[in-house]
C-alpha cells in the first residue's frame, strides 16, 4: 500500500470512529467528546476525565490507539485494520475500551 493509500484510508477510519462516537454521545450511550488535530484524534470521557488517543502513522502505514489497558498497533489487510500482536480487530479493541473507560456498553463499527 502506497502512503497516499494509507492515509486516505487512515482518515476515513478515524472519520468513522469520530462519527460513531459522535452518534453514541447524541444518544446518550456515552458521554465523550472527541477533538481533531491532524492524525490524532482524542476521545475524552467526560464522567472519569479518561482518555483514548488513536492516532495514524504513516511511516509504518499503521494506526496506533493509546488507551488505560494499554497501547495496540493496527496493519491494514483484506480491508480491515488488524491488531499486529494478536490479529484483533480495530472496531472491536475500540468497543471494548469504550466500554470499560466510559462505563456502559457500547459497539462501534466501521460504518460512518
Amino acid at each position: 500500500m502506497g502512503e497516499s493509500e494509507f492515509l486516505a484510508q487512515a482518515e476515513a477510519t478515524l472519520n468513522a470512529i469520530e462519527a460513531a462516537l459522535d452518534r453514541l454521545n447524541d444518544a446518550d450511550m456515552t458521554d465523550v467528546e472527541c477533538s481533531r488535530s491532524g492524525n490524532v484524534l482524542e476521545i475524552e470521557f467526560i464522567d472519569n476525565g479518561s482518555k483514548i488517543i488513536v492516532n495514524s502513522q504513516a511511516a509504518m502505514s499503521e494506526l496506533w490507539v493509546a488507551s488505560r489497558s494499554g497501547g495496540y498497533h493496527y496493519k491494514q489487510k483484506d480491508g480491515k485494520w488488524l491488531n499486529t500482536r494478536d490479529g484483533s480487530e480495530l472496531f472491536a479493541t475500540l468497543s471494548e475500551e469504550v466500554s470499560k473507560q466510559g462505563g456502559a456498553p457500547v459497539v462501534l463499527t466501521p460504518d460512518a
